[in-house]
């Protein structure tokens, strides 16, 4: 297998287990990858997904040996690229990039589609697929204009330079850095955390964060107040208030 899932209680590690190659991605290992994200996604008892890459990268993108899934590229992408990045984003738990090494061109878009993302201080990151006369896809596009703003989001893709975890950082591409040896721990610590949470209001919070930026003000309102009815009327918002007033810890359903 080229993907592995490891269950520990409630949070779920994907790993990309191709270390030979960097973690590339060929057919096989995109289609594994969809088909685990889309299992954890579904599993009503993870609460929390981790996603990392085995050895020393995290994910280099396209495996470039498979010459043949370029010649329809667009099929390629729309096929199984734009899947994994899309169930990463639907999916309603939390999902926590654990970046280790390189992040190259579709690697690291997988990062970017996190609601996470943790680097390693070795860690690299490089929108290169100009490089080999290509042109940005699995959503960094989509990622890098809205964070880094139009000129740099530009400049970042056209020169194909790779930046480091600490520039990364600093760009607001990564919630924080690490020491290399403490990557996994802090990971799992952070899944420990969200997992403990209230999963009906972080779904529905994560939904929402990932929506109010493409709609008006107006329309921003409308979804905020629709959520806080939903959640208001979950039992979690009960145990939540009942909690609150005993003065403990809430016991999330």
């Amino acid at each position: 297998m080229n993907v592995t899932v490891v269950r520990d209680g409630a949070i779920a590690t994907v790993s990309i287990d191709r270390p030979g190659k960097l973690n590339a991605l060929d057919h096989t290992t995109r289609w594994q990858l969809i088909d685990a994200l889309r299992n954890v996604a579904a599993d009503t008892e993870v609460r929390a997904v981790v996603l990392a890459g085995t050895g020393r990268a995290f994910c280099v993108g396209q495996d470039l040996s498979e010459t043949d899934e370029l010649v329809h590229a667009d099929e390629t992408v729309a096929g199984s690229y734009n899947p994994i990045v899309q169930i990463i984003a639907d999916m309603p738990k939390p999902v926590i990039a654990a970046v280790n090494g390189p992040a190259v061109g579709a690697g690291m878009g997988l990062a970017l589609a996190c609601d996470q993302r943790l680097a390693a201080e070795s860690a690299s990151f490089a929108c290169a697929f100009g490089k080999v006369g290509l042109v940005p896809d699995s959503a960094v596009s989509w990622y890098l204009v809205r964070e880094l703003g139009y000129a740099r989001a530009f400049w970042f893709a056209a020169s194909g330079r790779s930046i480091g975890a600490a520039e990364a950082h600093a760009l607001g591409l990564l919630n924080e850095v690490v020491p290399d040896d403490e990557l996994a721990a802090r990971a799992h610590n952070l899944a420990e955390l969200l997992a403990s949470g209230p999963a009906y209001a972080l779904a529905l919070t994560k939904k929402q964060f990932r929506t109010v930026g493409e709609v008006s003000f107006e329309a921003a309102l409308a979804i905020e107040a629709r959520h806080q009815g939903a959640a208001a009327e979950h039992p979690d918002h009960v145990e939540g208030r009942t909690a609150f007033a005993e003065k403990r810890r809430p016991r999330w359903s």
